[in-house]
């Protein structure tokens, strides 16, 4: 069972740039797809983006296409969430979520249901 913890959200300008980090505990991250998704203020949580399990595929909303970078460190048991030019409509609380099976890709990831083992979400604020 993969626990994830989040860190690194905080107050930027837009245009600005924050690395987010998931470090997940417990057993079973380096066989685990990774996700990152986010919940605006009167919004229903969305995909941002998310990595096979292997690291040979990534996929990412529209919206953050171009301007966001998922990564992983196995060694370290940590995925990496990179933001630049952010915009204040990027403004969330995101979370770090750990896909429910091994050893997946595919699109099935793009969606929250994938997921079994979510982080307790960082708020990343964007100022105009």
């Amino acid at each position: 069972q993969v626990q994830p913890v989040e860190s690194g959200g905080g107050l930027v300008q837009a245009g600005g740039s924050l690395r987010l980090s998931c470090a997940a505990s417990g057993r079973g991250f380096s066989n685990a797809a990774m996700g990152w998704f986010r919940q605006a203020p009167g919004k229903e949580r969305g995909f941002v983006a998310a990595m096979s399990w292997n690291g040979n595929r990534t996929y990412y909303a529209d919206s953050v296409k171009g301007r966001f970078t998922i990564s992983r460190d196995n060694a370290k048991n940590t995925v990496y969430l990179q933001m630049n030019s952010l915009e204040p409509d990027d403004t969330a609380i995101y979370y770090c979520a750990a896909d429910r099976w091994a050893f997946r890709s595919g699109g099935m990831l793009v969606k929250a249901t994938a997921y079994a083992y979510w982080g307790q979400g960082t708020q990343v604020t964007v100022s105009s």
